[in-house]
């Protein structure tokens, strides 16, 4: 691979997952005006995340990555980001007290607006038309007028992005985020959960001690009262992610600045296409989704290349087997990265790889398989001799039905109550405290 990078270098590559825009013309107007508008995070905000995630290498930090598969321009409402907010404060709360390190959370929100697709197209009776691949690049409905490429809605999901991280940075820095009064985070779940009872014993043994240390040193502790909250995506859609790539003053090199962390996905981490260049040139933290498909001799070399220098931080590695194939699949891959010498973060996604359909066509996931593959992961990192540093989870702060299982025992006939994702099945409000507690157990003991 060519030495050579520049934020357009992609473009002489094969590129896959993109949408074809019927005026070009149009596709260049908006990505100058894209260019022209203030970006979307800070450069330091990115240096302070990749720091943070150079302690998760070292195994002195844990990742709580969680979000939607994909979010709509429809939730850019208050109340959607708060709930999305309080159940990523209230697991990383969970999961501090089971794990005794500090947490970082990175919300899968503020730029989800693109999916991969396995068919460029979707049919229904004798009409064909272009798949829908995210509010970010055309919508749902089924028409032509609806699933045509829009280049307008690159900065309609710009607009949604910057006013859902506003939305956020003001509730954290303004005391949502205190640990003093974490009844800021509490959802509707309190009054019914099996979980309430022990997510409130654990929030009140951590107030009582915070109430002591205070007491103690007569003074309150004041860097409890907010907390950090980065945000990510898949950086799918290259036109995107490249007009807000910039160079910022006393520092070095290229930041994609439409996000913190943004990841390659597993049907684009080509080493020799178009995703893998444009990555290797920005300086922000990245992650990388890879599953069964890569071999051990392929990850090394895409490490080599993402992260030549193996810079602390900068690589985070998240894999997604499914419960069934992780003991065959991830043993190989530990190995081979240590070896090569690489200092990664190693993160799961025990979401993707347990994706199955219903009888009656709805795609699901059964929150067994979920756990089972979060815990054989634990168990492989550790025989390893590896830090597992964090977890990713689609997951809402909404009552929605779309996981099998979970302490309510939800069958695919309760599927049908609030299934409201429009591509991938998420955990729930409490499917996902619950799993946060069952992980915190893992980590304890």
């Amino acid at each position: 691979m060519s030495q050579r990078w520049s934020p357009r270098s992609w473009r002489d590559k094969v590129v896959t997952q993109q949408p074809i825009y019927q005026d070009p013309e149009a596709l260049d107007d908006v990505l100058a005006r894209l260019r022209s508008l203030p970006t979307l995070v800070t450069s330091w905000e990115v240096e302070s995340l990749k720091a943070q995630l150079a302690e998760v290498a070292r195994g002195d930090r844990f990742v709580l990555q969680g979000g939607d598969c994909s979010e709509s321009f429809s939730d850019c409402n208050s109340e959607v980001i708060t709930a999305k907010l309080k159940i990523l404060l209230q697991m990383s709360l969970i999961l501090v007290y089971g794990c005794k390190k500090r947490v970082i959370r990175v919300g899968r929100f503020a730029g989800q607006y693109a999916k991969p697709r396995s068919l460029d197209t979707e049919s229904r009776g004798e009409e064909t038309l272009p798949s829908y691949r995210g509010d970010l690049i055309n919508r749902s409905a089924f028409t032509a007028a609806d699933r045509n490429p829009d280049p307008e809605l690159l900065i309609e999901g710009y607009e949604r992005a910057a006013m859902t991280l506003n939305f956020i940075r003001a509730l954290t820095a303004g005391g949502f985020a205190d640990l003093h009064h974490p009844d800021y985070w509490d959802l509707n779940f309190v009054s019914h959960s099996a979980q309430a009872e022990e997510y409130h014993a654990m929030v009140a043994t951590i107030t009582d001690s915070i109430r002591f240390l205070e007491t103690v040193t007569g003074s309150e502790l004041s860097d409890i009262g907010r907390a950090d909250v980065f945000a990510s995506h898949e950086g799918l859609l290259l036109p995107y992610e490249e007009a807000q790539t910039r160079q910022v003053p006393r520092r070095s090199g290229w930041y994609d600045l439409t996000t913190h962390f943004p990841w390659i996905g597993n049907r684009t981490r080509d080493i020799d296409g178009a995703h893998v260049e444009f990555f290797r040139g920005i300086a922000n933290p990245i992650g990388v989704k890879i599953g069964g498909q890569i071999t051990p001799d392929e990850l090394v070399r895409l490490a080599e290349v993402l992260n030549p220098d193996r810079e602390p931080g900068r690589l985070t590695l998240i894999h997604r087997f499914g419960a069934d194939e992780i003991g065959s699949g991830l043993p190989p891959l530990i190995e081979a990265i240590k070896k090569s010498e690489q200092v990664v973060v190693w993160m799961c996604d025990p979401m993707h790889g347990n994706t199955e359909t219903t009888p009656d066509g709805l795609k699901t996931r059964h929150f067994d398989n979920i756990l089972r593959e979060l815990d054989e992961a634990f168990t492989l990192h550790c025989q390893a001799g590896t830090w597992l540093g964090g977890v990713h989870f689609e997951m809402t702060g909404e009552n929605v039905t779309e996981c099998l299982g979970g302490a309510r025992g939800l069958s695919p006939d309760d599927l049908k109550q609030t299934y409201k994702s429009q591509v991938d099945p998420r955990l729930n409000y409490e499917q996902a405290l619950e799993m946060a507690l069952l992980i915190a157990r893992r980590m304890d003991g």
